[in-house]
């Protein structure tokens, strides 16, 4: 199952590479740090430092539009509430924990001019570390999978790319029995660099 949700994407990318009649086709890597947070109240409301680090392309249509499609890792650090145990009944209080994830972001590239570049589009996440209990029950808390949505800048420096960005979850990713809705958000700082 994981290997059709890595293949699916890769077959789109590949696909999308070798049919367009693209003004450019570049390939880089980039790594940075991300300022997440876990929305919902049985989370501490603070965001915290954690990193993210991959490989990028860039599929020009034009010297003012195309898309940038990545792979990345992407870590949240969170803590659970010091009431998390009054919400869900076995949870852990004030627990630190991570989630990473393989993300695969596919972001429409807008260029008024040369120098900047606005990027915005939908974000896909796997969870890669499935032993995170937040709770006594034997399943784990979180979801699989995790929908979102990528907004920012990035700065074109020749070869070299400094961006920010803001990601907002849209799907839930708890995994328990319970009404609340917890969503990943936060900010992105990232320096990349196109080698081809």
């Amino acid at each position: 199952m994981k290997c059709k949700q890595f293949f699916l994407p890769l077959v789109l990318i590949t696909f999308t590479v070798m049919n367009t009649r693209a003004q450019g086709f570049h390939l880089g890597v980039k790594a940075g740090a991300n300022i997440f947070k876990i929305d919902g109240s049985s989370y501490d409301n603070e965001f915290k430092f954690g990193y993210n680090a991959g490989a990028f392309a860039e599929i020009n249509f034009s010297k003012h539009l195309g898309i940038q499609p990545e792979v990345m890792f992407n870590q949240t650090n969170y803590r659970t509430a010091d009431h998390f145990s009054s919400i869900y009944p076995g949870g852990t209080d004030d627990l630190k924990g991570k989630l990473n994830y393989l993300t695969i972001p596919i972001l429409f590239s807008i260029r008024p001019i040369p120098l900047i570049s606005i990027l915005v589009g939908p974000q896909y996440g796997i969870l890669l570390n499935g032993d995170q209990h937040v709770t006594t029950q034997a399943k784990d808390a979180f979801k699989k999978g995790d929908f979102s949505l990528v907004g920012g800048a990035q700065l074109n420096l020749a070869a070299l790319k400094i961006g920010a960005r803001y990601v907002i979850g849209l799907s839930d990713i708890s995994d328990l029995d319970n009404s609340e809705k917890w969503k990943n958000q936060g900010f992105q700082l990232y320096a990349g660099f196109r080698f081809f």
